[in-house]
């Protein structure tokens, strides 16, 4: 009687664990079903030094539903962004300026390294790879992987950072964690709202709280030294300015440059060019060649996918740059397997984002600074303002796909005449003619209106 009793309340409990867990999947798909979108700014900032660094509320709706959250860094001239790592695959695009970095693989040799010392000059020095970016640059930085920037330019960085807090390599929190090694990343208390950011998101050193004299022990130094490693009496903030020149060992920037852009039809890869220490992590999407859509009067879109790149399969994500000419039109279309978050980068542009229910989610001018989340399959349509639009959008999948729905290769095309003819109320010659009106591939040029259109919109 005992077990039967025991059995009925274990059963019960489960049933009731399954229905809360339901219960709350249910209500965490209906908070992901849009049906209001927003154009996003920066909420806090942190300053420093050597620059600053603003954030989106990763607490967002839009970002909590699409796994992902946003930062800006501003670096100035001779700014080091200290080494650190995150629980997150990040992308990086180098919106403006230049200057060089360090990812810090585990188990890579010290394949850099500095000429023969001689009396007087610097001791010797062994490091990874250093390689150069520059403005239009997207840089893909592995979970956990310490990493640094350098500006060694004249004008500032200005850097937008995704983190994917869904991807399989974070085990932890949804909630971007960066873990510092070095220095005094947090500086001087901030306001409460701004140190609650920093804590959740920026983070401090992981070497602070360790025991000063164990860890001169460790790197069998003295115990100032420990103190030093600690971060006490060092420079403050998580960028700091550089007295003098930054010296590491690094190619001359012709020769990084050619190698960032070899490989122009031969970028799979063989087996030996990609091994973990040696896989390729920067492309420039500025650069024309690449362009997968060119139109003189619309513009040109180019896609960076795991085809290109293949350290985004491992990552499973991928990005775009795209450039609409004054009036021009993209779309509409849908991203049939990703979001996508737009962050425009010159210019201003209308965007209209509508669901599955035919509801306009977001109708509004986007500009630069801003962010909007595109819903995977959500139908978009985005015309350019009058001084044209340029963005880069990311997104959460490895080879994102778009599907066209007017122009060349569009769904449309796609459809026989006599189907569009009998849904539309149309003749076959009128659907035929709606078919093949647009032979532009999902940029178009605007249309110039007639001089009667012209007159008439006159008198109205």
């Amino acid at each position: 009687m005992a077990f039967k009793l025991s059995l009925i309340f274990f059963t019960s409990f489960l049933l009731l664990h399954s229905c809360i867990a339901w219960r709350n999947d249910l209500q965490e798909q209906q908070e992901c079903n849009f049906d209001r979108l927003s154009a996003l700014q920066p909420t806090s900032s942190v300053e420093a030094e050597g620059g600053r660094t603003e954030f989106w509320n990763p607490d967002t709706k839009e970002f909590r539903c699409a796994g992902v959250a946003f930062l800006k860094h501003t670096i100035r001239p001779k700014g080091l962004f200290v080494p650190s790592y995150t629980n997150s695959v990040l992308m990086v695009f180098v919106e403006e300026g230049r200057g060089f970095y360090g990812a810090v693989v585990p188990g890579c040799p010290e394949t850099f390294q500095s000429p023969q010392e001689q009396s007087g000059e610097r001791p010797r020095d062994r490091h990874q790879r250093v390689h150069n970016f520059r403005k239009g640059d997207l840089l893909v930085i592995p979970a956990g992987v310490a990493h640094w920037l350098y500006n060694n330019g004249d004008q500032d960085i200005k850097a937008v950072v995704m983190f994917d807090t869904t991807n399989r390599a974070n085990q932890l929190d949804s909630i971007p964690q960066r873990f510092f090694i070095l220095g005094n990343p947090q500086g001087k208390q901030q306001g409460q709202q701004e140190q609650q950011l920093i804590q959740q998101f920026q983070g401090d050193s992981i070497l602070k709280p360790f025991d000063a004299e164990i860890l001169a022990q460790a790197f069998k130094m003295n115990r100032e030294m420990g103190s030093k490693l600690k971060g006490e009496n060092v420079k403050e903030g998580h960028i700091i300015t550089v007295e003098k020149e930054l010296q590491v060992e690094r190619p001359e920037r012709p020769q990084q440059e050619e190698h960032g852009q070899q490989g122009q039809g031969k970028e799979h890869g063989n087996g030996l060019e990609e091994t973990s220490c040696s896989v390729r992590i920067r492309v420039n999407l500025d650069n024309l060649d690449r362009a997968d859509i060119f139109n003189p009067q619309a513009g040109y879109l180019t896609s960076l996918n795991s085809h290109h790149l293949p350290i985004l399969r491992d990552v499973r994500l991928s990005a775009e740059r795209g450039h609409l000419r004054k009036n021009a039109i993209m779309g509409p279309f849908w991203v049939l397997n990703a979001h996508s978050v737009v962050y425009p980068t010159d210019g201003q542009a209308r965007i209209q984002i509508v669901n599955n229910q035919g509801k306009l989610v977001f109708d509004g001018r986007v500009e630069k600074g801003q962010l909007i989340l595109v819903p995977q399959n959500f139908a978009v349509l985005i015309q350019a303002g009058n001084q044209g639009f340029r963005w880069v959008a990311f997104k959460t999948n490895d080879n994102a796909m778009i599907t066209p729905i007017a122009g060349r290769a569009s769904v449309f095309r796609g459809l026989p005449a006599s189907i569009l003819a009998n849904i539309l109320q149309i003749s076959e010659e009128e659907a035929s003619n709606l078919k093949y009106s647009n032979s532009e591939t999902i940029m178009f040029a605007p249309q110039q209106r007639s001089q009667a259109d012209k007159f008439v919109r006159m008198l109205i």
